[in-house]
Formats: structure tokens, C-alpha cells, sequence
């Protein structure tokens, strides 16, 4: 049986297949169409997740798409007429686009599945709610045979937030918190607030709150949020414009904080930094106290966790620590792309009532590597007619001189096997440096990635040497859980480091890993794993042989304002637009000084900085 799920025409369009129960591929179409966020029909993941499986879309069993438009429109009217005559001008504009293309998504989904496939039958066509697709994606890969799970996202139809149960291959959605009470509608909105873009600066907002204090957050839960001891809240609407404005906050929120919405060029200040602090320690707050009554309510020892807020990986570490339950398992792509795994999922487990097989090991997810591969002839053809120079090694050969360059301080672009699915670079494509160079945080940043100084960088870490050098014993394969450094490997940042970074504050922490600890001496840690990414596990393995350090830095193979790169070309293209020194494709290995220098990029000046 086969199943394609679709999620899109609002942000992060994806597609996922699901054959048998068996997660066969799922990509996001940001990829392929190098648009960023695309929103599009995701034509060209719906045809590599069909290439995979060797089938055409009218072999399909069904097709499943992860939300219901009529129910969200219901949602955008009652919104409306309740703050009438308030909003008109966002209603006006809104009204025409809903009835153009997006109210009748049906036909036009159907519209673009007889493009690619014009015998499809429009019966196999079905429609899930938006957050049973983030709880199916949450609970069927995950490796608990029973587990509450928790959904929270910014709106679907009309749940921002839902409680749900699964049970063997059954799901069901006990409670939900509706619109305009959204926690990521919140975070969202101090996100505008603070400068930065919504659905895309939030990662920003938690990076900056370590050098802040949440001297805020008594004030916001004073008078923004009417929190309950469940963890379920109300927000005071007369601060906020979303539901029916063209910005996320107004002036009253504003005048409460004593400060105009910062623009995006402008400076950031303390007083930024305290409030993403503020915004951190209430979401923190929240997602402990709906914890504990998830637990308390449901009796189940396991959670899963799924939703655009289950990617705040701080968050999520505070509650793995907290001990609350006793299994926890986040869904990696936890965003709406991630839907599209959820849709197809619920089209196997509940629409068809297929049973459903826990994995023995881990999860169902195949450590996320679920996107595209290439072939040593494609990579090697693909870089020729860009124009590159290489060289074609043997593994052993070509594990040892990236070990060599990573030691050597070199910024590394690293493709190999699957492309991710979801936001998190996971060794498949990503930039690797050094952990212990001072100066590599700052690099990579500024000369690689093109991106404010202050964000942090993750380490990959080999599973079997995590205890050794964070506070945590466990599996974090897919970069969303937040520990701290060992106390045994901090220190204070010297005087000349101070001056490297441009950082003026005393007593600023660092470690033995500079790099990838971020000023609290946290760490968003990845878990590397033979059995899901062998390769990345050898190389930080020869890494550790050559250095004594089993951590490499890990972030997305791409430059800020672009897609996380997909094919040899985009890696290629990447890598002559930025200072990244040596470039990894495959068995091909290319050296910034090897290559022409009339091919390379200015993407400084090709992509606005976001």
C-alpha cells in the first residue's frame, strides 16, 4: 500500500510517501526550486518521492493532504466579524486571495496532481486536520508502542495546541486550545517584535536569549498571558494584531514594553537580548506545566512531541531534564513540512486501519535521511559542467583528508548520502569545523554563513562519547535537545578571545569547545550514529583519532537567505559563493585554491540578508 502525504500552499511545502508502513522518502520543495520556505504546489518532491518508490501517482492508494481549508476559512471569518470593524483593511486584502486559491484547494491540488499524472482518480484524494498530521508524524516513527502526545504549532484549522493519545496503530485527539490562544502565535509575535522575520527568526530569538535576562517575563505573564497551572493559557487580545491586522503586535504591546518595534537593520541592545530571555523562560514555563498535566491526566510514561514550538530545543532540554516522563521523542521535522509525513502516516494507520510495527531500535525515522542521493557518475557529471576541479578518492582516503583539513581549521562543505528531511542539517548536508578554534564560531558566521555573530553552532558528537563531554546520556540524533557542556570542560574566555569574538562583557563562559558553546555553556547536541549515517561516524571517529575530540561543528551546508543545498551543483555553488575552503561531494574532494576563480560567487550581495 501507498501512501502520499502533501502538506503546503501556506509555507514549507513537502512531500512524503509512506509504502507498506515503511517511511520510504519525504523532501521538502524548498529544496529543488532553491526558493526559500516555498509555498508552491511541492511538484518536484511529490516526483522524487515517486521516483523513489518506481511507481506513478495513479498507483497510489491515496494521496493525503495535512490540513482542511474550508475549516480554516470558517476560522478566518468568525475572526473577522468578532473584531469587526477591526481588520478590514487585512480582511479586504485577505478575501480575494482565499477565494482565488485557497479556499478551493481541492480542485486546485487535484488540478496539479492530473499535471503530473493525468489518470489520477480525485477519489484517492483525502484531507486530514492539520494537528492529527503533526500527531501522527509525533507518534507512528517514534519507538513507543503507547505515548500522550503534544502538538503546538502557531494555527491549524482553529487548534493551536492538542492533547492526543496513540496506542498501537490507533491515534485520538483528546482536548485543543484554540485561536487566537496560540504559544507559537506568541513567540511569533515578540519574534516581530524584537526585528526579526516570523516563521523564520524565531531560531534568532532563542540563539539571542542566553545573553539576556528575562527580566520581562513576569510582566508578560502579568499581562499577556493568563496561564493556568495545566499549562493552558489566554492571551489579551488588545495587545496583539494578528488575528486580524497586518503585523503581530500594536502599539499598546508596544507602550507595555517601553519600546517601538525594532527594525531590522537596527542595532540590537540589552534590552532585545532581555526580551528574548523573557519570551524563552515563559515558553519554558508553559511547555513544563502542560508537561506535567499531559502526565498527570493521561498516565502515559512516554511523550512525543511535534509542532513548530517542539523545535525549541532549549525548551525540550529543560523537560527531558525535568524527568517528567520517562521516554521522550521529538518529531525532526516538527514544522508544517513535517505534515506531510504525518498526512501520509494517518492515511496508512487510520484511514486504512493498518497495523502499525514499533521498531526494535530507535525510531522509524532513518535518522531523517529521507531526501535525495546521488550517484558517483551524476555528482562527478554534475560537477564538471559547473565547471569545478576535483579529485576522486577511495573512502579511507577521503575520510582521512577531511579529518586532516577539519584539524587543520578548515571550514569543510560536507554532502554525502540522503539529503535531511526537516530545518536540521544532520551530517548529510552540512558545514563541518573544528569544535576547539576560537575563531571558528566567528568564521563561520560571518565569513561562511553570512549571519549575526551572536548565533550558535551545534556539535556532532559520536553517541558513544556524548556522556564524556555533555551533561546528557542519551540519543539526540536529531539536534533538538539542549545540554550543557561538562563542568570539567569550561573555562572563562581569555582577553585575547574576548577581542577575537568583539565582545566586551566580563566573564564571558567558554570550553575545551569553544565553537560550538554557547555563551550559558550550552550546546544543541546531534548524537552520531554508525547504523544511520556510517560515513559522518567514521569521519568524526578519524577526527578524534588525529585530535583526541569526538565533536566536529555542525551547521546547514547553505548561506543565510537561501535553502540548505540538495544537488552537486547547489553544494558546488555554495562553496564558490562563500569562504568554505574545502568541499566534500561524494568520493569527490575540491580545494578553494584549485578551483577558477572567475566562477566565484558574490552571495553576499545575491541574497538580501533576512
Amino acid at each position: 500500500m501507498r501512501i502520499l502525504g502533501i502538506s503546503g500552499l501556506y509555507h514549507d511545502s513537502a512531500a512524503a510517501l509512506v509504502v507498506d508502513g515503511w517511511i520510504e522518502a519525504a523532501a521538502q520543495e524548498e529544496r529543488f526550486t532553491r526558493k526559500k520556505h516555498d509555498a508552491e504546489f511541492p511538484k518536484h518532491a511529490v516526483e522524487y518521492c515517486l521516483s523513489v518508490a518506481g511507481c506513478g501517482l495513479d498507483e497510489l492508494d491515496a494521496v493525503v493532504f495535512y490540513d482542511k481549508p474550508f475549516i480554516k476559512f470558517e476560522r478566518l471569518l468568525e475572526t473577522y466579524l468578532s473584531f469587526a470593524p477591526r481588520g478590514f483593511q487585512s480582511f479586504k486584502m485577505a478575501m480575494p486571495l482565499w477565494l482565488r486559491e485557497k479556499l478551493f484547494q481541492k480542485q486546485i491540488i487535484a488540478k496539479e496532481l492530473k499535471k503530473l499524472s493525468p489518470g489520477f482518480d480525485v477519489e484517492k484524494l483525502l484531507f486530514t486536520e492539520h494537528h492529527l498530521s503533526h500527531a501522527a508524524s509525533a507518534f507512528y516513527p517514534s519507538p513507543f508502542e503507547e505515548a500522550a502526545i503534544l502538538t503546538m504549532d502557531g494555527v491549524g484549522e482553529w487548534a493551536t495546541m492538542t492533547l492526543a493519545v496513540g496506542k498501537g496503530n490507533d491515534l485520538k485527539v483528546h482536548k485543543e486550545l484554540h485561536f487566537p490562544h496560540s504559544l507559537g502565535l506568541l513567540y511569533s509575535a515578540v519574534t516581530y517584535y524584537i526585528g526579526f522575520k516570523v516563521n523564520s527568526g524565531e531560531y534568532k530569538v532563542m540563539g539571542l536569549a542566553p545573553y539576556g535576562e528575562p527580566r520581562f517575563a513576569r510582566l508578560m505573564l502579568e499581562k499577556l498571558v493568563d496561564l493556568k497551572e495545566d499549562g493552558t493559557f489566554h492571551l489579551d487580545q488588545s495587545y496583539f494584531n494578528y488575528s486580524v491586522g497586518l503585523t503581530m503586535t500594536n502599539d499598546k504591546f508596544a507602550a507595555l514594553f517601553g519600546e517601538p518595534v525594532r527594525g531590522p537593520e537596527q542595532l540590537l541592545t540589552q534590552f532585545h537580548m532581555d526580551m528574548a530571555a523573557s519570551i524563552q523562560a515563559v515558553t519554558e514555563e508553559i511547555v513544563l506545566r502542560l508537561a506535567r498535566s499531559v502526565r498527570a491526566e493521561t498516565g502515559m510514561k512516554n511523550l512525543c512531541l511535534a509542532g513548530g514550538v517542539a523545535l525549541n530545543c532549549v525548551a525540550n532540554g529543560k523537560l527531558l531534564r525535568e524527568g517528567i516522563f520517562e521516554g521522550l521523542w521529538i518529531q525532526p521535522a516538527a514544522g508544517d513540512a513535517g505534515g506531510a509525513l504525518g498526512a501520509a502516516l494517518a492515511g496508512y494507520h487510520l484511514f486504512h486501519g493498518k497495523p502499525r510495527d514499533v521498531p526494535a531500535k530507535g525510531d522509524a525515522m532513518r535518522g531523517s535521511y529521507l531526501g535525495p542521493e546521488f550517484g558517483p557518475a551524476q555528482i562527478e557529471a554534475e560537477l564538471t559542467t559547473a565547471g569545478a576541479k576535483f579529485e576522486v578518492l577511495d573512502e579511507t582516503a577521503l575520510i582521512e583528508a577531511t579529518a586532516q583539513g577539519l584539524a587543520d581549521g578548515k571550514a569543510v562543505g560536507w554532502m554525502q548520502g540522503r539529503m535531511e528531511f526537516g530545518p536540521r542539517a544532520l551530517g548529510g548536508r552540512s558545514i563541518l569545523g573544528d569544535p576547539r578554534s576560537p575563531a571558528m564560531q566567528k568564521t563561520l558566521n560571518l565569513k561562511v554563513k553570512y549571519r549575526e555573530s551572536f548565533r550558535p553552532f551545534a556539535p556532532s558528537v559520536l553517541r558513544e562519547d556524548v556522556a564524556d563531554w555533555f551533561e546528557l546520556d542519551g540519543d539526540s540524533p536529531y539536534m533538538l535537545l539542549v545540554a550543557d557542556v561538562r563542568e570539567e570542560l569550561r573555562r572563562e574566555m581569555t582577553a585575547e578571545e574576548k577581542a577575537l569574538f568583539g565582545i566586551d562583557k566580563l566573564n564571558v563562559p567558554r570550553s575545551s569547545i569553544p565553537a560550538v558553546t554557547h555563551v550559558d555553556y550550552s550546546a544543541r547536541i546531534q548524537t552520531v550514529h554508525a547504523e544511520t549515517n556510517p560515513r559522518y561516524h567514521q569521519l568524526i571517529s578519524r577526527f578524534k583519532a588525529l585530535t583526541g575530540c569526538p565533536v566536529v561543528v555542525n551547521t546547514s551546508f547553505n548561506v543565510r537567505g537561501e535553502p540548505i543545498v540538495c544537488s552537486a551543483t547547489d553544494a558546488f555553488r555554495c562553496f564558490m559563493g562563500s569562504e568554505i575552503e574545502l568541499l566534500v561531494v561524494g568520493n569527490c574532494i575540491l580545494r578553494k585554491e584549485d578551483q577558477d576563480p572567475a566562477l566565484k560567487l558574490d552571495y553576499k550581495e545575491a541574497f538580501e540578508l533576512d
